[in-house]
């Protein structure tokens, strides 16, 4: 295999999303500083943080910015930029700001940003991860008050990826506005970045590099040593383990399942894998009246029950574990995985494929010479996704649902799915529920779209229940613990009757890492440089 160069690799770029990550410790350490280079298969296609909710974003932007609460190595909650919170009464939280910190400009970071990031959030892609606030109030310089719209016991949980803009940075560079969820509209925020966190950007070519270097007035103090680290864009699989085998790189994400055994064997080298919160599913559009990417103009047939039945024991998972994911997937009965709050293990366990069932199904639903459909995937978003996009079509086949995979660079399908356009008949998606709670994947992507409070925004084939989203609006404010999962486990129970959302797999993540290197990988698909460190 060719070595890996970085001048012949830049032309190829393209740009893109989401990328991996699972769980270790991390070491302390006195080593002196280093650099550090890792590669990943796409790039955050944007350093706004309030403009889309994406997991390779907020992996990206969690180095440069900072929210009120964080997560730590082992994924707890701890504080940040906030130094203390309390709940005052059932509707009211308190938090006290963290004095002496300042934005990487040299701004004085104050409550009025926290404000001003609170209306920024709401006005843009991350919307429904704040829908539970109604309002904030600037006690005085370091303490807010945020008021929710109705009881919510987990607030600290779901604001971990809310990230504190410099008002005064924003306003001076004409990005009070976020951009847009599908990338379409662009802010200086959307290429330049302001945060209060342990890195700066000091360098940023979209869709080829990104440059990090040490913040020197981080309030904090690291427990890595890494002082500067360039993130490179890799989109091919062998150019990305071809860039770690040759020392080119000190990390890889998204190793081929096929290319894991070779990592390992490779001297200086190993795979660290573990569990990724992200579960992959199926979600066809019910909400119109026609197929838009389809053969059926009169009529819907994903609006049939029985049709999406029928397309859930098609559908072998098993096999798409063994053959395609070489066993780096758990198949899944539910779109979230076994780490999140809310799991059933009863209602998760995947469904057995019955293709004589399916056909039944189908002939009972008026479609037993199927129909044709294009089904729209990534083909550089999470591990293997276009070989998987191609096995579903495969076993759709099997009951003459004729599926045309329209596989592309994320950043072309992004453009084209997101919201406001939601323009795809039959989607192949990824969720990673950040706050490990289920209540986020219902509020982002079961509720029935409100585009005025954001609930519903990723809601890709329109599907609604109204029965679900009362309980989406019970769980948000029941504080009794196991009254709270018992309506959890309803909502899925329904969800999982109605077919909206076909699960395939809950991924694992997979890092090619040098061995003198030391990660904390975590199952939020983040890349927490703080903690990394190059002996």
């Amino acid at each position: 295999m060719m070595p890996f160069s970085f001048p012949a690799f830049k032309r190829k770029m393209l740009l893109g999303t989401i990328a991996a990550a699972a769980l270790t410790a991390p070491l302390a350490t006195s080593v002196q500083a280093a650099d550090f280079k890792f590669a990943g298969p796409l790039d955050a296609y944007t350093l706004d943080p309030h403009a889309v909710s994406n997991t390779l974003i907020f992996a990206v932007l969690a180095n440069v910015y900072e929210p009120l609460v964080r997560r730590n190595a082992e994924q707890k909650i701890e504080p940040a930029l906030a130094t203390e919170w309390k709940q005052t009464d059932d509707t009211t939280w308190e938090f006290t700001l963290r004095q002496g910190v300042k934005f990487s400009n040299g701004n004085p970071f104050t409550a009025d940003d926290v404000v001003f990031s609170l209306t920024r959030g709401q006005a843009g892609g991350i919307k429904a991860n704040l829908n539970s606030i109604a309002s904030i109030e600037k006690v005085d310089d370091y303490k807010i008050r945020i008021r929710t719209r109705a009881v919510n016991p987990i607030l600290p949980n779901q604001i971990t990826n809310w990230y504190i803009m410099d008002k005064e940075w924003a306003e001076a560079n004409g990005a009070v506005q976020p951009g847009a969820a599908n990338n379409a509209t662009e802010t200086f925020a959307n290429r330049n970045a302001m945060g209060t966190g342990p890195y700066v950007i000091k360098e940023r070519d979209p869709g080829v590099k990104t440059v990090f270097a040490t913040n020197s007035g981080w309030w904090d103090k690291k427990a890595g040593n890494i002082d500067n680290a360039t993130f490179f864009v890799i989109p091919n699989p062998s150019t990305r383990v071809s860039a770690l085998i040759s020392g080119e790189v000190d990390l890889i994400d998204g190793v081929p399942p096929q290319d894991a055994e070779r990592i390992d064997k490779a001297d200086g080298l190993h795979v660290k894998a573990g569990p990724d919160l992200r579960t992959i599913y199926v979600q066809p559009d019910v909400a119109r009246d026609s197929l838009i990417f389809g053969s059926e103009k009169a009529k819907n047939p994903f609006k049939e029950l029985k049709v999406r039945q029928a397309m859930e024991l098609a559908i072998d998972t098993g096999a798409i574990q063994k053959r395609i994911m070489r066993n780096y997937s758990v198949p899944v009965g539910l779109p979230i995985g076994k780490e999140i709050n809310g799991f059933d293990p009863e209602l998760g366990a995947p469904v057995k494929p019955d293709v004589d069932k399916a056909k039944e199904l189908m002939k009972e639903a008026g479609y037993e010479n199927g129909f044709s459909v294009t089904l729209d995937c990534t083909n550089d978003r999470f591990m293997n996704d276009e070989a998987t996009c191609l096995a579903v079509a495969a076993s759709l086949a099997r009951i003459n649902i004729k599926v045309e995979p329209r596989a592309q660079a994320t950043s072309r399908w992004a453009t084209q799915v997101n919201p406001p356009e939601y323009n795809t008949s039959l989607a192949m998606l990824g969720y990673s529920p950040a706050t490990y709670d289920a209540h986020i994947f219902l509020t982002s992507i079961a509720a029935t779209r409100d585009p005025k409070s954001g609930l519903g925004a990723f809601n890709i084939g329109g599907y609604s229940n109204p029965e679900v989203d009362k309980l989406i609006a019970a769980i948000g404010k029941e504080t009794d613990q196991e009254k709270r999962t018992d309506l959890i486990q309803q909502a899925f129970k329904l969800i999982k009757a109605d077919v909206g959302f076909i699960p395939l797999h809950q991924l694992n993540i997979l890092w090619g890492v040098k061995d003198n290197v030391t990660v904390v990988q975590p199952a939020d698909l983040a890349y927490p440089l703080r903690y990394f460190t190059v002996k």
